[in-house]
């Protein structure tokens, strides 16, 4: 790894197990004890840092964290910065950009309406073919 790999990846992984970190998680549950805010007697209780631990394992064990790095050296790295960054994170990650992902949504459901408004519609016009088909009992 290059020294800026090293230097991000430090910084993501060390942002929630640093000493700062650990130090403030310290004052927290101690600010908890105080006001009588921690559980007693749960075996299940898990503490913001617990869980912020868990969650950074997650991520780490998924491989986001290496992407993420991978993705922010890459912006480092490069010799003139993008206009968006955002932008640059959705290519580097392979999302498409340019798509209005709320219009899609809005097309999606008109989409949905229309399915169901036909096949109504199709159980309609079945209904009134057998109908037709009955012979008639005079």
């Amino acid at each position: 790894p290059t020294a800026s790999t090293r230097a991000v990846s430090g910084r993501l992984r060390g942002a929630a197990s640093g000493k700062e970190a650990r130090r403030r998680g310290v004052v927290r549950s101690a600010g908890r004890r105080r006001f009588g805010v921690e559980a007693r007697g749960m075996t299940s209780y898990q503490t913001p840092d617990s869980k912020k631990e868990e969650f950074r394992k997650y991520l780490e064990k998924s491989g986001v964290i290496d992407a993420l790095t991978k993705v922010l050296v890459g912006l480092y790295e490069e010799p003139e910065r993008p206009p968006n960054a955002v932008d640059y994170v959705k290519r580097y990650m392979g999302a498409p950009t340019g798509i209005d992902v709320e219009a899609l949504r809005q097309e999606n459901e008109a989409l949905r309406k229309e399915r169901e408004e036909l096949r109504s519609t199709i159980n309609e016009l079945n209904a009134r073919l057998t109908e037709d088909a009955k012979p008639d009992e005079d």
